[in-house]
């Protein structure tokens, strides 16, 4: 292997640094050329911009120069425009003077020679010359120009004539521009309104072939519309009076038949084509506000149902009001001749009828109570009825009503429905009711007014709901909205007034309005029931037997049989009643229960083996009160707990559909999804 030179290795390096030295030389060499060569071009540069700097100032210089001459002729000829101009109008004017001097000298003669006046053809220029003479003719004195101011009349109405037969033929024909031609011409005579007319009735015609007036009226102007501002100069004008001719001819004329035929006859369908027929015609009136009808379409249009309507709303309500009460009166007497019934009166003899229940509770005999047959008196279908009445009462009473007027008519409406439904239907099933109470010491009563409680209650949600869903809106920025409230607070209280007078108020009932004594004289009734049953069936002996060592029973017949109508009367009362109320009545039911039961022991005399017989007795008695303790816990139980608490030793042996049907009464029954536990 050849031994390293480092000399020589440096050698190599120097003569390579010698090479780039050289190299960055001559490069050097070249950039100061450049650099000398780029200054010289930028000084030629500069130099060129200032040259096209100088020729660009002289071209503006003699652009200026040109544009204030070009300015100075404009001048020129606009003032030599205005000088002849000056000259040539004057000339024109009496050259058109001539003209109808020349005309007017043909007319004077009695003889019209000029082509113009004697070539169909020129039917537009003899129009305009004759609106013109006619226009001077006016101004001449009558005595000396009487024959030919007659002549030129009598041509200007001939031509007027031809010009309307000829837009007349061009609209049959459908040629839109020579409507406008002809339209044109007639604009400066007075016929033009009249030629405008001819359109209006040419528009109408085969227009009202469908049946339906409303629907052909507003297909009719959509048409008519799109045409009119291709042949008037004013269509808007042409528009509203299309409509207004519509509106006082076609509708009014059609409505009327449709009114008239019904509104002496029949009530019901008087106010049903009054309310549709002013429903179509303000709907069509909305759909004519997407025209040009003018400045004020809004007035324009109400001025035209005005109109037509006005003289039937004048006296809207009173229809109203007296077929709503001869409509009801029948739905009401329909259905107490459909039970064979004769209303009795009630007023004063329903206040009689509650001194009578005050005396029976006091055991006076005041003759028997009114045997009603178990019927209530109350039905769903006069309520629907009466309420459906009176909903479309309300919805005509909207529309058709005056606004300043809307309220007091609402409040009317309102008043017959207070009048038929809650008194003379709700209020008199109550009077009945209440004269249908059996007396305590009445045998075998049936107690059905609890029935009545439950549909009376059920009725007044249903008035309750159309006051708040079609009243309120009505009346809901007037003073009339105090006025409604009152009344019904009124009637709500004159109800419950009625039923409290001069009874003590053992049991509270919270309905939509206030059941209370009623039910109290109804437990006083099943109280009676049950003393009966206990003087039938409990004999001295049941605690005195004559073997104490062989008693095979483990409780009484009477306490059979009383628990049993207890189990029964229980189920009603849950059944007639919601909320609070139940646990309100089933509280008094027994307390009065258990104060009978104690004075019924202490009528008797017991052996040992009586006294646990009375025992047994006893303790059913309560099984049932626990029974129905823990179905009272099914009401305010947690979700969570439910199932466990049904299934507890108490109510387990009970059906489901009790626990389910109790379970219902709870408020959060659909929030809290408490029927999956029974599904």
């Amino acid at each position: 292997m050849e031994a390293f030179d480092p000399k020589r290795l440096q050698e190599e390096f120097v003569n390579h640094i010698n090479e780039l030295k050289l190299l960055d030389e001559r490069i050097q060499r070249r950039v100061e050329k450049l650099e000398q060569q780029v200054q010289r071009e930028a000084k030629e540069f500069a130099k060129k911009v200032q040259e096209l700097q100088k020729s660009n100032q002289v071209a503006f210089q003699h652009f200026q120069e040109l544009d204030e001459h070009v300015s100075y002729v404009a001048t020129k000829v606009c003032h030599l425009g205005d000088l002849l101009e000056g000259v040539n109008t004057p000339r024109q004017r009496l050259v058109e003077a001539h003209k109808l001097m020349k005309y007017f000298n043909e007319f004077l003669d009695g003889e019209l020679k000029s082509d113009v006046f004697t070539n169909p053809e020129k039917i537009e220029e003899a129009a305009d010359i004759i609106q013109k003479l006619h226009l001077i003719a006016q101004e001449l004195p009558f005595d000396r120009f009487s024959e030919v101011k007659s002549k030129i009349a009598s041509k200007y109405h001939d031509l007027e004539c031809q010009l309307i037969q000829e837009f007349t033929s061009a609209q049959r024909r459908g040629q839109i521009y020579r409507m406008r031609e002809v339209a044109a011409v007639l604009l400066h005579f007075k016929g033009y309104s009249h030629c405008v007319d001819v359109y209006i009735k040419q528009c109408q015609e085969g227009a009202y072939l469908r049946g339906d007036i409303f629907e052909d009226t507003a297909i009719l102007c959509q048409n008519v519309n799109k045409q009119v501002g291709d042949i008037f100069s004013s269509p808007e004008t042409v528009m509203a009076k299309l409509i207004q001719n519509i509106f006082e001819i076609r509708l009014q004329s059609y409505i009327k038949d449709q009114l008239e035929e019904h509104k002496k006859s029949d009530a019901e369908q008087y106010l049903q084509s009054l309310y549709e027929l002013y429903t179509r015609t303000t709907n069509l009136s909305s759909k004519l506000m997407e025209f040009n009808l003018g400045t004020d379409k809004q007035t324009f249009l109400s001025k035209l149902i005005k109109s037509i309507f006005a003289s039937y709303l004048e006296n809207y309500i009173e229809v109203e009001i007296g077929y709503l009460r001869s409509r009801s009166s029948m739905i009401l007497q329909r259905y107490y001749d459909s039970k064979n019934h004769q209303k009795r009166a009630i007023g004063s003899g329903g206040i009689q009828d509650l001194k009578e229940r005050i005396r029976q509770r006091t055991n006076l005999p005041l003759g028997p109570s009114i045997d009603t047959h178990g019927e209530t008196f109350l039905s769903q279908d006069v309520v629907v009825n009466l309420l459906q009445e009176t909903k479309q009462a309300f919805e005509r009473c909207h529309r058709l009503s005056d606004p300043s007027d809307l309220p007091k008519n609402a409040f009317r409406i309102f008043s017959l429905l207070v009048e038929f439904l809650c008194i003379e239907h709700i209020d008199y099933a109550l009077e009945t009711g209440l004269a249908g109470i059996p007396s305590p010491d009445a045998k075998n009563a049936n107690l059905y007014f609890l029935d009545v409680v439950n549909q009376a209650n059920t009725i007044f949600h249903l008035f309750d709901k159309q006051f708040n869903d079609h009243l309120m809106p009505l009346v809901s920025s007037s003073p009339k909205l105090s006025e409604c409230l009152q009344k019904k607070k009124d009637i709500t209280e004159q109800m419950e007034v009625k039923l409290d007078m001069g009874i003590d108020r053992q049991v509270k009932i919270s309905f939509s309005f206030c059941f209370c004594i009623t039910c109290s004289l109804t437990l006083n009734c099943m109280i009676g029931q049950m003393k009966h049953i206990l003087a039938a069936e409990q004999k001295k002996t049941d605690f005195k037997p004559e073997d104490e060592n062989n008693v095979l029973i483990q409780y009484t017949n009477a306490c059979a049989k009383v628990c049993a109508y207890v189990r029964k009367q229980v189920e009603k009362i849950r059944n007639s009643m919601d909320g609070k109320n139940v646990d309100s009545v089933l509280m008094e039911f027994g307390v009065r229960f258990h104060r009978l039961i104690y004075e019924h022991l202490q009528q008797y005399s017991y052996s040992c083996m009586g006294g646990m017989l009375a025992i047994c007795d006893i303790a059913l008695v309560l099984q049932l009160f626990d029974t129905l303790h823990s179905l009272c816990n099914l009401l305010v139980v947690a979700p969570d707990n439910l199932k466990q608490v049904c299934s507890g030793e108490q109510l387990a042996i009970l059906d489901k559909n009790i626990l389910h049907s109790f379970v219902q009464l709870r408020l959060d029954y659909r929030s809290a999804r408490l029927g999956r536990h029974f599904s």
